[in-house]
């Protein structure tokens, strides 16, 4: 694809964004080592392989932006699926690697951590996604907010304001964190003791 785009011309700024989710089939350690990879490949690795096809380039004309999509779950946590949360926050880290390596070869880079967002990803119904769901926010706002912060140049793109407050929660009182994820954990589950992703939305 980026060889393809090249033909035309430069690449400026590449928008680096695809994921999935399968959650948990019982512990924190149960999805097999097939789903583990496939969350390795696809949340970390298409990130390195469109990197190495456009850093020598972009290092070389000393120009250039990269813009990652991870997600709050890369610098928070996603209830019940440590693959896509582990990955997640190596998408993050890889983003702090390159701004931190490449700032002095002029390249910019953003890391976008939205939580949920009215997407596939989030297996609702059609009617499901038309309600005004808490905490949900449509693509178009979304990309609002990536472009805003594309244009102030952020490293990280928060396009769901409340994730700042519950990073810094994270941050400054981990423990405590904790105990609250926990407490949210427990309110999800169902008469089963699984947790029912629908519950976040309050379907």
């Amino acid at each position: 694809m980026i060889k393809q785009a090249e033909k035309q011309g430069v690449v400026d700024l590449f928008f680096s964004n695809a994921g999935f989710a399968e959650g948990e089939p019982t512990h924190a350690a149960s999805a097999d080592n097939q789903v583990w990879q496939k969350n390795w490949d696809l949340h970390v690795m298409a990130h390195v392989y469109a990197c190495r096809a456009l850093l020598p380039k972009m290092i070389e004309r000393k120009s250039g932006y990269l813009v990652n999509v991870a997600s709050a779950a890369g610098v928070l946590i996603q209830i019940s699926d440590a693959a896509y949360s582990a990955t997640k926050h190596a998408a993050v880290s890889l983003a702090d690697s390159l701004a931190i390596s490449h700032a002095d070869d002029g390249i910019k880079v953003s890391v976008v951590c939205p939580q949920y967002v009215k997407t596939n990803i989030l297996g609702l119904t059609d009617e499901e996604r038309a309600l005004d769901l808490p905490g949900v926010i449509t693509a178009e706002q979304c990309a609002a907010a990536i472009i805003k912060g594309i244009e102030s140049e952020d490293f990280l793109i928060l396009p769901h304001f409340e994730v700042q407050h519950y990073l810094e929660t994270r941050a400054n009182d981990r423990d405590g964190w904790l105990e609250g994820m926990r407490r949210y954990r427990r309110s999800l589950l169902d008469e089963n003791g699984k947790v029912d992703f629908k519950r976040i939305f309050k379907l």
